[in-house]
């Protein structure tokens, strides 16, 4: 099977084809780094990563390109608000962007540039547009007419008569009733402090949407294959983007348009006045683990809205633990035997999983494969029927799938001398039949994160910290 992605600028599943063989140059819109990122902008992030893996599973070579919006309307307020330089204001959020992807295991991108080290490219593009026609100057900057760009809102379906005439967006926000002619570049005005650049333009400072046409087509080029972020950048940001873009280069910008669904939490929309806008750093305060944090950010598809509550991340966390528990018992497996249908399992659950992520990346039946199979093989290493070479072989199928879920511990862990020590101390407990003694330290135990398993082999131990 091919891999086909739904693309938002046809509307249509299409089959996946690069612009040049098997390399993929992919952008994805990254972070305004004003404050903490909240737990919807990492749910595009993940899937986003889900898609870069999966293409890299599938044998493509990706370039992968995230910008950092460090200069706009939020961050000039904030730079100002604590008094200090808007670079210094920026790379405190942007550090902590880096710390939270770092968390959740997601992949890093080839290049993150920064909007501030792109004025120049963005002055080109605007340069052009004014050549062309198609932008005009006003009073207070640079604006792109959208009515000299026949194919505005081939990517929302919005309707130039259905826009309000005039009206011009002159802010940086991302949410916009309506949207007419859009800032390129904005006269400097007091309220920017310290913030601007002296260009051919004039002094002032770019607007939000042609930045990140100047650095996907510094990164990428001025053609490139995947263009992903969230529903809520369709309108304008992406419209414009594609506009401002194709307009300056008369090629077309993108082959495809990759968009998220919302992330709901408690069913209803992330706000600060309904006391559920959570960052991940409010999750890792609960105590929730970061992988389960990121499984269930995965496990819907991307093009279904997701529903974040507490009780789902505790199901997500006995997910994740159970697939981490399946790869210990593998591991554990000493038996010579050899299961002559475990192969035919095998194959047929990398096609099953191969076949759903190929149905434009439809990761909540991919996942319902591979717990099939757990299931299956479970009952199988419980009637004693999979032999040490059968796991070699299960564990090398599950760590294929896992290139693209990036839930699975890494490697081996090893307990501290103090965690050994407590455990030898229960058994001391149990053998001495002071079982208040024994379920104290078991307790213990659990709060630092490690269950016990009493077996006839003798105790097993697993952590719940699986990072």
């Amino acid at each position: 099977m091919t891999l086909r992605l739904y693309n938002t600028l046809t509307r249509e599943k299409e089959i996946f084809k690069p612009i040049k063989g098997k390399a993929v140059k992919m952008y994805t819109c990254g972070p305004t780094v004003y404050d903490f990122a909240h737990i919807g902008n990492f749910r595009a992030y993940v899937c986003s990563d889900i898609l870069k893996r999966y293409l890299k599973y599938s044998g493509y070579k990706v370039k992968h390109v995230m910008n950092i919006t460090d200069v706009d309307d939020k961050t000039i307020k904030g730079a100002n608000k604590e008094e200090i330089s808007l670079k210094d204001f920026t790379r405190k959020y942007e550090k902590a962007f880096f710390d939270d992807i770092e968390t959740l295991n997601i992949d890093r991108a080839d290049y993150y540039p920064r909007a501030t080290e792109h004025v120049k490219e963005m002055t080109e593009i605007i340069k052009k547009l004014l050549k062309n026609g198609i932008a005009y100057k006003s009073e207070d900057g640079i604006y792109f007419d959208i009515s000299k760009f026949g194919d505005y809102g081939k990517l929302s379906h919005a309707k130039l008569e259905g826009l309000e005439a005039g009206k011009r967006v002159r802010q940086d926000q991302y949410e916009k009733e309506h949207a007419h002619d859009f800032a390129l570049w904005k006269n400097y005005d007091s309220e920017d402090g310290d913030v601007f650049w002296e260009t051919e333009l004039g002094k002032g400072r770019p607007g939000w949407h042609i930045e990140c046409s100047a650095m996907s087509m510094k990164c990428l080029g001025k053609h490139f294959d995947i263009h992903a972020g969230g529903i809520d950048l369709v309108f304008p940001h992406h419209e414009n983007e594609i506009a401002q873009s194709e307009a300056s280069t008369r090629k077309k910008f993108a082959n495809y348009w990759v968009h998220n669904e919302h992330l709901l939490v408690n069913g209803q929309k992330m706000s600060k006045s309904l006391g559920n806008f959570w960052t991940l750093r409010d999750l890792l305060n609960k105590n929730f683990n970061p992988k389960a944090i990121r499984y269930l950010l995965l496990s819907a598809h991307y093009r279904m809205q997701l529903n974040f509550t507490e009780e789902s991340v505790k199901a997500a966390e006995n997910a994740v633990q159970r697939l981490n528990d399946f790869m210990i018992r593998l591991k554990e497996i000493r038996d010579n035997i050899k299961n002559e249908e475990m192969g035919k399992l095998i194959q047929k659950t990398k096609k099953e999983f191969e076949e759903a992520m190929d149905d434009d990346i439809n990761i909540s039946i991919a996942l319902s494969h591979i717990f099939e199979f757990v299931k299956e093989t479970n009952t199988l290493i419980m009637g004693g029927k999979i032999g040490k070479n059968d796991a070699k072989e299960i564990i090398k199928l599950m760590e294929g799938f896992d290139k693209v879920l990036g839930v699975l511990v890494e490697k081996d862990e090893k307990l501290s001398q103090d965690l050994k020590k407590l455990i030898d101390e229960r058994e001391i407990a149990r053998n001495e039949k002071n079982f208040a003694k024994a379920d104290e330290i078991r307790n213990q135990l659990k709060e630092k994160g490690i269950v016990l398993e009493d077996t006839k082999e003798g105790v097993r131990w697993k952590s719940t910290n699986y990072t």
